[in-house]
């Protein structure tokens, strides 16, 4: 397989783009979809012994999907605020967060794009609760796991976005990454499906996602 070649610069990631290492890029689309302004949001992933706490989507936006749990940034908040408001929002509870990673994300036919910032917390504080938005699940981070054994089911890929499987692997690893996805409507399975995307880890060395 032949080792991508690192752009010089991808909209959205510029900082500390110097320090990445590319793992995967493709899609159909030859140039980055444009935009005019950025929304910022979080989402916090909550780590406990070989198990990783997701939230089943209820309502709204990503219904029916797993996914951390996270919001936007609202006025007068950092980033880590707002990490730490969501989690205890969504799912009852308080865990120290470590800033892990970006992602940058456009849809088509949007001026505004959403920025990211992941978040991974070892341990937690509380007791975990379901909320009117979010249904908390553990899911097993072993790849030999078993229902037989009785150990928690394994991460559902084919709920998460689309491509949350090319960087999720550098969460479990605890490895810093960053990544750009756009998004286009696809008029036969009437959702958005990603059309462009860069995906890389900040120094060291990680395996590429497949």
């Amino acid at each position: 397989m032949s080792i991508p070649s690192m752009p010089e610069s991808i909209p959205g990631l510029e900082k500390d783009f110097n320090l990445l290492r590319e793992t995967v890029s493709g899609g159909t689309s030859t140039r980055w979809m444009d935009h005019k302004k950025v929304k910022f949001y979080t989402n916090a992933f909550i780590f406990h012994g070989n198990k990783v706490l997701l939230g089943y989507k209820k309502r709204g936006f990503g219904l029916h999907k797993y996914n951390g749990f996270g919001g936007k940034v609202e006025l007068g908040e950092t980033s880590l605020e707002a990490a730490a408001r969501e989690l205890e929002e969504e799912a009852g509870i308080k865990s120290a967060l470590k800033h892990i990673g970006i992602l940058f994300f456009l849809s088509d036919g949007e001026d505004c794009a959403f920025h990211i910032d992941i978040y991974r917390g070892d341990g937690f504080a509380g007791v975990i609760t379901e909320s009117e938005e979010m249904r908390p699940e553990w899911f097993s981070t072993s790849a030999d796991n078993s229902p037989d054994t009785g150990e928690a089911p394994s991460i559902p890929y084919e709920q998460l976005w689309e491509t949350d499987p090319y960087w999720f692997p550098y969460l479990l690893l605890n490895t810093p990454f960053r990544g750009r996805a756009d998004f286009r409507m696809d008029s036969e399975e009437s959702k958005l499906l990603p059309c462009k995307w860069w995906f890389g880890v900040l120094g060291g060395s990680a395996e590429v996602a497949d």
